[in-house]
């Protein structure tokens, strides 16, 4: 028993002895813990706050727009872009933009636009939404090998019926109908048997069919 006492005497000492060695650099360490647990915490209120308010300045220039507010839709556009660049609902103002000035015939200004969304995107769902908007956009400013460079950083999964039928259209205005034609049959490939483009895609290749026996 008389060991056992001093048994529990000497550990008793030694965690004393290790406390006083090491108990201030215990105390800093729970500190700081504690200040990253609160800090985390702040920020993410912080983004969630941020993230609400270019949610209702991108509900505001949908209201504008459906008034035909075209200025102040540009004005709303322009503040979630420098304000609020690194929300979802500003790379969604900047492409939505760009397909009204597609719409428009401002094919430059539609490409600055995507590039912009291209650039704030990061790796958001909307991403190869974006590229294959470009790449369309691309082919109908005439810039048909930009367009198959955006197509080829597609890689997401879901999208490759779509990238490889617009590949087979920017080949197609490339004068390479045989290249184009191994892209529109990778993406029938793709497609289930009940896609609804299905028809319009045989279609392109019944089209270089004929102009290939034309060719002839």
């Amino acid at each position: 028993m008389a060991f056992d006492a001093y048994d529990d005497y000497e550990q008793g000492e030694r965690v004393q002895q290790w406390l006083r060695q090491n108990g201030l650099s215990i105390v800093i360490g729970v500190v700081i813990g504690l200040v990253a647990i609160f800090g985390w915490q702040q920020w993410r209120n912080h983004q969630a706050t941020r993230e609400m308010e270019a949610s209702n300045l991108y509900q505001q220039l949908q209201t504008a727009l459906a008034a035909g507010k075209t200025s102040e839709a540009d004005q709303l556009v322009a503040s979630l872009e420098k304000d609020y660049a690194k929300s979802t609902y500003a790379v969604l103002a900047a492409s939505d933009r760009a397909q009204r000035q597609v719409e428009d015939k401002q094919l430059d200004k539609a490409l600055a636009s995507l590039q912009w969304a291209r650039n704030h995107v990061g790796d958001n769902a909307l991403k190869p939404l974006i590229e294959l908007r470009t790449a369309k956009v691309q082919m109908a400013a005439g810039k048909a090998n930009d367009a198959l460079t955006t197509l080829d950083g597609v890689t997401a999964k879901g999208y490759e019926a779509l990238r490889q039928e617009l590949r087979g259209d920017a080949l197609v205005k490339l004068g390479r109908a045989d290249d184009a034609r191994k892209a529109y049959q990778a993406a029938l490939a793709a497609m289930g048997e009940d896609a609804p483009q299905r028809a319009a895609l045989q279609l392109k290749l019944d089209d270089l069919a004929v102009a290939g026996k034309q060719g002839a």
